[in-house]
């Protein structure tokens, strides 16, 4: 049986490879630039979020009033801290596929109508290259997948809303509040305080458990908490927890049966607080508007690292002395022989000969080259470009790269971005196509591009 070190630790490296390849800083700088300047629709493309919301429809469906606090929400998304605090699933820290996830709820007004719910949805495991996520609307009558209760970002806004980011320091527990305390018999579940695992946040429960009480219009009641698979334990929080440090007790877990679940942003410890705490991340790695919020006194600078160029030229040992191989033209060449002795240990090759030393560095970093497990890494996690930058600080712009490992990789890559593709325009698969603007009214004539030619 794992140890709790063990799960704690496998948590850690989780997230630092999320952290690492995840949301790039060059995705961070370009979504950031253009949610400054009101371009919403570029913010998601630079994030790559799908944004499959029509405010006309809506509008017409549901109302100006909810179009416009729609449309105020999305000026204010930050669709890269939207992508940061996703979740994920081990061992690679991929968002976790076919998943609904609610970030804001509007009350349409009108009697009888259920809530209508702005929420992110990501692609089944099959469909998920690019690690793609779209944006659109739910409610009672979508027949798509309901929004996951352990997953409900509409409690924790700070972790999309520009509005609400200053919140994350308070509400992931990095400056202490009266209400952080632990619940009364928590000891029960957990032993001593020495023994609470580190990855719950354990002091933040009690009052997670009243907000959340609050948004379903309660004012005290039972929460589920989820601790793993099996491990459930259920809060009861009385009603001077509401709004107060009043701590709540454990009750028997089967009176929650129908209780809600508390979300596990508000389970658990903030991953990038955790991995500040233990030193396996610094500030300037964080995401800026993260940084600002757990680390006040640090100042944020926004741009793009290009990815670290391999120390160039490379020393082969070759027929008893070191040679150079180096980037020229584009093309990693070895240096130190002629082009005619070259073109001589190629045709040799060809015939089954044995190449110079020189020339087998150089088609082994074609085929598999020591950086491919980022770039694999890069590939899983969508940053094609910067997969791309990786290959080509190695190999130069103009390699043509043989079969090989790294050229499965790429290729593989490929494939299952047209599949996902296939899958968003709703041709495969049984999920349903992007959002389109709903049907036209009686009457309304189609219009057509003054272009269009008859065929």
């Amino acid at each position: 049986m794992r140890s709790r070190a063990a799960d704690a630790d496998s948590r850690l490296s989780l997230w630092r490879r999320v952290r690492d390849f995840a949301v790039p800083p060059s995705m961070i700088e370009r979504a950031t630039a253009r949610r400054l300047v009101g371009d919403c629709a570029g913010a998601c493309a630079a994030a790559r979020i799908g944004l499959d919301v029509n405010l006309r429809t809506v509008a017409n469906r549901h109302g100006r009033d909810l179009a416009a606090r729609l449309r105020a929400d999305l000026r204010h998304l930050a669709p890269d801290l939207l992508r940061w605090h996703l979740p994920r699933i081990a061992p690679d820290g991929l968002l976790r596929p076919d998943t609904t996830v609610a970030l804001a709820r509007y009350d349409p007004g009108s009697p009888g109508a259920g809530a209508v719910q702005l929420v992110a949805r990501t692609a089944p495991g099959w469909a998920d290259a690019g690690q793609r996520i779209s944006l659109g609307l739910w409610d009672a009558a979508d027949s798509g997948p309901h929004p996951d209760q352990r997953f409900r970002l509409d409690l924790h806004r700070h972790l999309w809303d520009v509005r609400r980011a200053a919140e994350l320091g308070a509400r992931s527990g990095a400056q202490r509040c009266p209400a952080d305390v632990p619940p009364e018999g928590v000891a029960d579940v957990f032993g001593t305080a020495a023994a609470r695992p580190a990855g719950y946040a354990i002091d933040r429960w009690t009052a997670e458990a009243a907000l959340l009480l609050r948004a379903e219009g309660r004012s005290s009641g039972p929460v589920v908490v989820r601790l793993g698979v099996r491990r459930r334990i259920v809060l009861h929080v009385s009603a001077e927890a509401v709004g107060s440090p009043a701590t709540a007790r454990l009750v028997a877990p089967e009176d929650g049966r129908r209780a809600p679940v508390l979300p596990d942003a508000a389970t658990w410890v903030l991953p990038d607080l955790a991995l500040l705490r233990a030193g396996l991340i610094e500030a300037d790695e964080l995401h800026p508007l993260v940084a600002s919020a757990l680390v006040p006194e640090h100042r944020v600078v926004v741009g793009a690292t290009v990815p670290a160029r391999p120390v160039l030229p490379r020393l082969v040992s070759c027929r008893g002395a070191h040679h150079r191989i180096d980037l020229v033209d584009g093309v990693l060449v070895a240096l130190d022989h002629d082009p005619a002795e070259i073109r001589r240990e190629e045709l040799l090759s060809a015939l089954t000969g044995t190449p110079l030393p020189c020339l087998r560095a150089i088609d082994e970093a074609h085929r598999d080259p020591e950086c491919l497990p980022d770039v694999r890494a890069r590939l899983d996690h969508g940053d094609a470009a910067g997969a791309l930058d990786t290959v080509e600080a190695l190999l130069g712009p103009a390699a043509l790269l043989p079969d090989g490992p790294l050229r499965d990789e790429l290729e593989t890559a490929a494939q299952r971005r047209i599949t996902h593709g296939l899958f968003r325009a709703g041709l495969i698969g049984a999920g349903p196509g992007p959002t389109i603007e709903g049907p036209r009214r009686h009457g309304e004539r189609r219009r057509r591009s003054r272009h269009a030619t008859a065929r």
